[in-house]
């Protein structure tokens, strides 16, 4: 395991200890990380207590299939932008049942960046069940970079949206 992975283990266990205390669950809404959220997440010994479901919904058909992002939203504000990804987090909650969850869509490159958005554009999303946030990340790197800095932006924000603070703060 790297440096990279015992940093994204400790955060989801650091994650799934609040959760537990307080008898919640969260799931995952994935695009751009394929799934990475959920695979740090499960990581943790005795996560099934606390991790709910994972989608990953590469393509906007899944989005809209699996998680209910409304079909017009693509051809109005694209894959990767705040009403996507607040739609993924709300449709995650209602086919999971989940308190807590998270999205992200996002260019990880090395192709399909666009003067709007470059490669390392991400959006994230985090709903607990009352409030939901969203914020606009630009990351650095190659994909694998800009994927795993997305999977530690996710669980950092869920960690903060957990003890009640803005997940896109910081």
């Amino acid at each position: 395991m790297t440096v990279d992975d015992r940093e994204l283990t400790r955060l989801a266990a650091e994650l799934g200890a609040r959760l537990l205390a307080a008898r919640e669950q969260v799931s995952t809404a994935e695009s751009c990380t394929g799934g990475g959220i959920a695979e740090a997440i499960t990581r943790v010994p005795g996560s099934s207590a606390w991790f709910e479901a994972g989608y990953v919904t590469y393509s906007n058909v899944q989005k809209s299939r699996q998680l209910g992002v409304p079909q017009g939203l693509f051809a109005t504000v694209g894959a990767v932008s705040r009403e996507v990804v607040e739609a993924m987090v709300r449709g995650a909650q209602a086919a999971s049942g989940a308190r807590y969850a998270v999205a992200v869509s996002g260019v990880a490159g090395p192709d399909g960046g666009s003067p709007d958005k470059p490669v390392g554009t991400v959006w994230l999303a985090w709903g607990d069940g009352e409030q939901l946030f969203s914020r606009r990340r630009q990351f650095a790197g190659d994909r694998a970079q800009v994927r795993r800095q997305t999977v530690e932006a996710a669980l950092e924000g869920l960690l903060r949206l957990s003890a009640k603070e803005n997940p896109g703060a910081g």
